[in-house]
């Protein structure tokens, strides 16, 4: 039993606490309660009966200890995950015990680097098409978050499904806001309605999963066709799905596709579009760390398409996408709920509490960074990486629920941001874009960059 002291409390509003705060602004209202009281923090929300309270935990050791080290004391129980799952299914993003073991068993072998590194041809392809489509610019600016947030979308499709890019991608671009949205607001609701009772909201979100159900049922019915379970063709990564086999010889059965193809579909195109589209906006402000990052590309690409093996022939570029995912993570707040009392930097967290760990905060912690709001890519070569507690910096989550597809993203916005610096400058319009935490980290205004067609 934990015998820490009491987590202290940020200060809100009689009655209703901090709700209006974590609306208005919950990434701010995060960075404000470590600022006044500390690394865990209380944060209560809601009128009394229906009040909620989260126990809020800043520093890297103890978001380690989260995701980490006693990650099995921290579940994917809480009320936001079921609104995903309901939505989204029970992928890898939201199952758990045996259902997640099995799962990531199965899917494991496909997300190996040597098989990861095939889909760069993809992603090349159709950042070529970006490429080709901003030759139209009108006055030559481009919203660099809704930009990268398409190509995204269509690289992680065109892996995905193979041939049939443009039958998933409309339907995906309009339903999952729809989706996002209701997912979001029931989340951070202390009381919803069922779903099933036909309010305005329920019917878009309804309509909107039946369209993205059926597109997805459609396309997976078409590639098992005949086929039995575990011997689908292709080297799509559906296909490679519907082919995986476990040491029991399990397979994924149709329902069960779908739900990964929506993981996949949500977790990897707008963690990427995110990371690319503020790497993007913050060379934009920066033009000698462009100029710096544009150089390397042309030095070791030449005019040539880039392959997977560039990776690692590309360390400032890294760096770049690398300092552009400290600032501005993906995944900024991660949640969790705390299946026995846990005493974390000498304060109790209590059995049942609903705890979170936010990327944003801890990669904006004095202790770890030096002037933190600052963009320098430095802060990734490797002499001052080696310095660094582990969980200073964890966009891609950490422990064994880590995201499966990290080399994938960082794959995918090393050649995409490569292709698209060797061919344009960028400067920015927008010099500050708003932000808003969705599932994932969304831009809430324009990040708007105008470009210019560079020479050779």
């Amino acid at each position: 039993m934990a015998d820490g002291v009491r987590v202290p409390g940020l200060e809100g509003v009689p009655l209703l606490g901090s709700l209006f705060d974590l609306k208005a602004d919950s990434l701010g209202t995060y960075e404000r309660a470590r600022q006044r009281h500390g690394d865990v923090v209380r944060i209560s929300a809601g009128p009394p009966g229906l009040r909620a309270e989260l126990y809020c935990v800043f520093s890297a050791e103890g978001a380690q200890r989260v995701l980490a080290s006693e990650a099995a004391n921290f579940r994917k129980d809480n009320a936001f995950y079921q609104e995903v799952r309901d939505s989204f299914g029970n992928g890898l993003l939201t199952s758990q015990d045996a259902d997640y073991v099995r799962q990531r068993r199965l899917v494991q072998p496909l997300f190996t680097r040597k098989r990861v590194d095939g889909y760069a041809g993809a992603v090349a392809a159709e950042t070529e098409g970006t490429l080709a489509a901003w030759a139209e610019a009108r006055d030559g600016i481009v919203d660099v978050s809704t930009e990268m947030m398409h190509l995204a979308l269509r690289a992680v499709s065109r892996i995905l499904f193979g041939a049939d890019v443009d039958a998933t991608v409309d339907v995906v671009d309009r339903c999952f806001p729809v989706i996002t949205d209701y997912v979001l607001r029931r989340g951070y609701s202390p009381a919803n309605l069922p779903r099933t009772w036909p309010t305005p909201g329920n019917r878009r979100a309804a309509t909107a999963l039946d369209e993205l159900y059926a597109v997805c049922d459609e396309i997976i019915a078409q590639r098992l066709g005949a086929a039995p379970p575990g011997q689908a063709e292709g080297e799509d990564l559906l296909s490679l799905l519907a082919g995986a086999r476990g040491e029991d010889d399990a397979t994924f059965d149709p329902a069960e596709l779908r739900d990964q193809v929506l993981v996949f579909l949500l977790a990897g195109h707008e963690t990427t579009a995110t990371s690319l589209a503020f790497a993007l906006h913050l060379l934009g402000r920066h033009p000698e760390e462009q100029a710096r990052a544009r150089e390397e590309v042309r030095s070791v690409l030449g005019g040539r398409v880039p392959v997977a093996g560039d990776l690692e022939r590309l360390p400032y570029l890294t760096q770049v996408l690398k300092e552009a995912m400290r600032l501005y993570p993906a995944a900024p707040v991660i949640g969790r709920k705390a299946v026995a009392a846990t005493e974390i930097e000498g304060h109790t967290v209590p059995a049942g509490a609903d705890v979170i760990v936010a990327p944003w905060v801890t990669h904006r912690h004095p202790r770890y960074w030096k002037e933190p709001e600052r963009f320098d890519p430095d802060r990734f070569a490797p002499e001052a990486e080696a310095g660094r507690h582990r969980y200073a910096w964890f966009p891609f989550g950490g422990g064994p629920r880590a995201c499966i597809g990290q080399h994938f993203s960082m794959l995918e916005s090393v050649i995409a941001l490569a292709m698209l610096l060797r061919a344009y400058e960028f400067e920015a319009v927008d010099r500050e874009v708003p932000v808003s935490a969705g599932i994932t980290l969304r831009a809430a205004g324009p990040a708007r960059c105008r470009i210019r067609r560079l020479e050779g």
